[in-house]
């Protein structure tokens, strides 16, 4: 099964965060949550703390297969800022690697050019940032090995569209029974 590292900066959307990992989670799917930080400890837009797995220095991504990056502000700029996941980023796109980001996270992605000619969705008023990209309001679009999300309402259906990409229809299904959706 692919593993999945999902990074956490200050002034995350906790919701998009939060959910996502624990929707990977009941299919499963083994998550890593990584802090950019040099500590553990993260907190959220909504000043909701929490305890990411790993800090980004210490992290070793020789085994994950996909990169998920919630957005939230400013946790979507710092996330933006940080160089060594941006480098992260290129590499697992350079190897046709799975990349998703939701909300304001996809200004990452836009600004290393890796939207380019691709359907892509984000939090309304955040499309000029999407260089290159074909934005359109639909709640989770995939392009190729990318995978963006429109906004923290719509977590769940990010999440569980991931599922499926990694565990298949049967596991999304399962997983959306679980939880009454």
């Amino acid at each position: 099964m692919k593993k999945v590292a999902l990074f956490l900066a200050n002034g995350f959307e906790e919701i998009e965060a939060l959910a996502t990992v624990d929707i990977l989670r009941r299919a499963q799917i083994p998550v890593e949550t990584v802090s950019i930080l040099n500590e553990k400890t993260v907190t959220g837009a909504h000043n909701v703390s929490v305890i990411a797995d790993k800090i980004f220095q210490e992290a070793d991504f020789s085994d994950i297969e996909v990169l998920v990056l919630p957005g939230g502000m400013p946790g979507a700029k710092h996330l933006n800022e940080y160089e060594a996941l941006k480098e992260l980023i290129i590499k697992f796109n350079d190897e046709g690697k799975q990349i998703a980001a939701i909300c304001a996270a996809p200004i990452v992605l836009g600004g290393l050019g890796l939207l380019n000619d691709k359907r892509a969705t984000c939090y309304p008023g955040f499309e000029a940032e999407l260089t290159g990209a074909k934005t359109i309001g639909e709640n989770v679009v995939v392009d190729g090995n990318i995978t963006t999300g429109r906004g923290p309402g719509l977590a769940f259906d990010f999440a569980l569209r991931l599922v499926e990409q990694i565990a298949g229809l049967k596991t999304k299904q399962e997983v959306q029974n679980g939880l009454l959706l």
